[in-house]
């Protein structure tokens, strides 16, 4: 626990106080090989497979704030919202063998995982929830990822500065066991402010890796060609870390 505590408000302080050193080229070079040592030492110390602590219910938060987009007004998403996402459709697409459009109701017929973890945002707050819905690996699976498939990629309904949120996580996080596509938080339905009818739940990553408003699920060889290449909105726009691990 301290040491998530620790790399949330480490976090924070670097995305508030290193934007003039990022915008350099020695200092993107510094940040970068500071990702990479984090990422390295991260999965040097524990397991892939580890798991973040979960949490009795008597410890969940009574208010889960939003953060970030908490009510996209783009493209289709008022419309689905006022039908309750009747017809909302996840896709999962890329280099898969079998490409998949999936129901609200697909999604909830699957095997569910229930966990209560925390969320620890790069601005330094935290809080507990329940989230449940189906692991990630399942979907991936029922898709068949082709062998050159590397990083999973989220596509997101909400619109920020004209474009189209995305995030992206390698394979190591992607087959994680806590890692689901929630469509409920406390035992109901998702919230808008909290990303409905879908976001993703990366326990062992910042919050910002937790896509919410999810619309699709795409497999890639290389995250060169996605946004400005660097795996994420945040990630190309802000310098935030791509490997985000706590």
């Amino acid at each position: 626990m301290k040491r998530r505590n620790f790399l949330a408000t480490l976090g924070a302080a670097c995305v508030a106080g290193c934007n003039r050193v990022a915008d350099s080229q020695p200092g993107q070079a510094l940040l970068g090989a500071a990702e990479k040592w984090h990422e390295s030492a991260h999965r040097l110390l524990t397991d892939r497979t580890a798991l973040a602590p979960e949490y009795p219910r008597s410890a969940i938060s009574p208010y889960f704030r939003g953060n970030g987009s908490t009510d996209p007004q783009t493209g289709g998403y008022p419309a689905h919202a006022e039908e309750g996402f009747a017809n909302w459709r996840l896709t999962v697409g890329g280099l898969v063998e079998t490409p998949l459009s999936l129901s609200m109701e697909n999604i909830r017929r699957l095997p569910q995982r229930t966990q209560i973890t925390r969320h620890d945002c790069v601005e330094g707050w935290s809080a507990i929830g329940e989230w449940t819905g189906p692991q990630l690996s399942l979907l991936l699976d029922a898709a068949g990822l082709r062998e050159e498939a590397r990083f999973i990629v989220f596509r997101c309904a909400d619109n920020l500065n004209g474009q189209d949120y995305y995030e992206s996580v390698d394979l190591i996080d992607a087959y994680h066991p806590q890692t689901i596509v929630a469509h409920r938080l406390n035992g109901e339905p998702l919230p808008i402010r909290n990303g409905a009818p879908l976001r993703m739940r990366i326990e062992r990553q910042l919050g910002y890796k937790h896509a919410k408003y999810l619309t699709g699920i795409e497999a890639v060889a290389s995250l060169d060609d996605i946004g400005l290449g660097k795996g994420g909105y945040w990630e190309d726009r802000a310098g935030y870390q791509w490997y985000a691990g706590i």
